[in-house]
This record gives structure tokens, sequence and C-alpha cells, in this order.
């Protein structure tokens, strides 16, 4: 069995995640502990809480998702559970950077407060927006953006899994190509409930604001090999800071990196983290392959019990 440990991104959060755990596991609530005080307020209230209006903030999601992802890693640790390779889509690669031990836990937290509070506000609210277009090829949506891309910006941003493709750019243009992916026979085309136009272009000042932020921090010799968004292919220690500065504005290679993993003899993925999305786009990229979540009491046993621990 080779084992990968993979970790959501924004969108999986929910106001009650991780609370049975770190109730439970004195290693859990280290973590949530350990981020309250990098941050400077109870961002661990803020998950088992809410408001549910304050944890959708882009600043606060962020924070929230890499701890509770980060503290029930440490509980599958103390039970002897290890990978051997990871992966986290957007967000979810800085979990995989701190299970690498790439990355310290206090910088990532730190980091990723900023990381959503840029993204948010390099593009004014209400100017940029996403869309999922399900039920056709990754080629097809491809030429529908380049097509659309004289009414404005449209890029792809989310290659999910086969026949989910999750584009981003201004409002008009997404709409114009959300028609044209309906004509051309999607099953779905639909525009999302997001902040802003996460993974495309218009980001690419965050990411240069970001830039300064990392410049700050020390990379550290990666214990175990980590799949970056921007390449699906695995990141060295020297690339690491620029892969999180390019991810911010280039989509994510989700499906890819999953197939990269499993070309390298992954059979079994553990998604660590709020939700299950990733446990589904694994399935749908190969079913043969093994893949649990674990989010709280109930899936961490039947996780474990799947694992033979």
């Amino acid at each position: 069995m080779k084992v990968a440990f993979i970790y959501p991104g924004q969108g999986a959060q929910y106001a009650g995640m991780g609370k049975e755990i770190y109730q439970k596991y004195q290693e859990a609530r280290e973590i949530f502990e350990r981020a309250d005080e990098a941050l400077g307020f109870s961002i661990s209230e803020l998950c088992f809480e809410g408001p549910e209006e304050e944890l959708m903030k882009t600043e606060n999601t962020q924070p929230a998702i890499l701890t509770v992802s980060v503290a029930l890693t440490k509980v599958l640790q103390k039970r002897g559970i290890n990978a051997e390779v990871t992966a986290g889509l957007s967000l979810g690669e800085y979990s995989s950077l701190v299970l690498a031990e790439a990355l310290d836990f206090e910088d990532a937290v730190r980091l990723v407060k900023n990381r959503g509070k840029y993204m948010q506000e390099v593009v004014p609210q209400g100017v940029g927006t996403m869309a999922a277009i399900l039920g056709l090829e990754n080629e097809v949506v491809e030429e529908i953006c380049r097509t659309v891309s004289q009414v404005g910006i449209v890029e792809p941003a989310n290659y999910n899994c086969p026949g989910q493709l999750v584009i981003s750019g201004e409002v008009k243009a997404v709409e114009k190509a959300v028609e044209l992916a309906k004509e051309k026979g999607a099953k779905r085309a639909v525009v999302l409930a997001v902040s802003a136009p996460f993974h495309c272009s218009m980001l690419k000042k965050a990411g240069e604001l970001l830039e300064r932020d990392l410049e700050k921090i020390e990379i550290k010799d990666l214990k175990i090999p980590v799949v970056s968004n921007v390449t699906a292919d695995y990141a060295s220690k020297d690339q690491v800071k620029d892969l999180l500065i390019k991810q911010v504005s280039h989509p994510v290679l989700w499906e890819q990196s999953v197939k990269r993993m499993i070309e390298d003899g992954v059979d079994t993925f553990v998604e660590i983290g709020p939700g299950k999305t990733l446990t589904g786009f694994v399935k749908k990229i190969d079913k043969t392959k093994n893949a649990y979540n674990f989010e709280d009491e109930e899936s961490l046993l039947k996780t474990l019990s799947a694992l033979g621990v």
C-alpha cells in the first residue's frame, strides 16, 4: 500500500469543523492553540462556532481550513499512519508543505491569512467570478475560453477530474463562456458563488504581494515529496516559493497531480480536512484506487479500519 495525504482547499469550510477531534485528541488541540497564538485571535472558535459569514471571509477561511487539516494530520500520525507523498488543492498545498516540514505551521497559518486577504483585495467584489463546467472535454473548455477572450478575461482555473473544469475571470466573459459551454453540450455550466476570480491572471498582483511575505520565510528540506498544483510534478525546495507565488494566478492541475501520484504507485488516498470533495475527484480519476476522508470521529474510525489500523 502506498499512501498519499491530500488536502482540500477553500469552499470545504463549515462551522463546527474540527470541533469533535479538538475535544478528543490532545495532539489536535495543540495545533489549534498554536494557530490562535500565531494569529492573535481565536481561529479555533471561528472553526467550531462560526459565525458562518465570518468564516466565509477568504482571509479567515484559509487559516481555518489549514489549521483543521494540520490538526487532523497529527491525529493520524499519532496512530502510525504516514504518507509517502502529498498534494493539496490550492490552499491545501500549504497543508502538504507543513506535512513535509518545508514550512513551519506558524509561518503557514500567517501566510495563508495574508494570501486570503490579498486574493480578496486585488479584484474588487463583483468584477470577477468563476464557473464550473461539467461534461465537456478539457480541450473544448480551453477552446471556449480562447473564443471568449475577446469579450474579457476568462481562463481555466481548476482541472478537478475528467469532465469537470472550473473557469475564472471577468463576470461578463465567464457568463458568455457558460452560455457557449451549454451550446456545446455541457451537462452543467454554472456560475459559482465565490468572492473572487481565483487562479486566473487577474490575481497576479496577489501573487506579487504574497512574494514579499515569502521573502521573510525559510523553506526547509522537504521530508516527503509534494506534488505542486502549478506543474503537477514534484517541487524541489528551491522551487517552493516561486510555485506558491505562481499558484495564485495559475490553474490548479489537480487531475494531473493525482494521475502523477498514481503513476508513481500510490493506491490509497486519504483526504484530511473538511468535506470529501477530493475523495470524489479521486474516484472519478481512477475508481480502482482507494480514497478515504477524515474530518470527524466517524470518518476517522472508518479510515483507520480501512487502513487496517
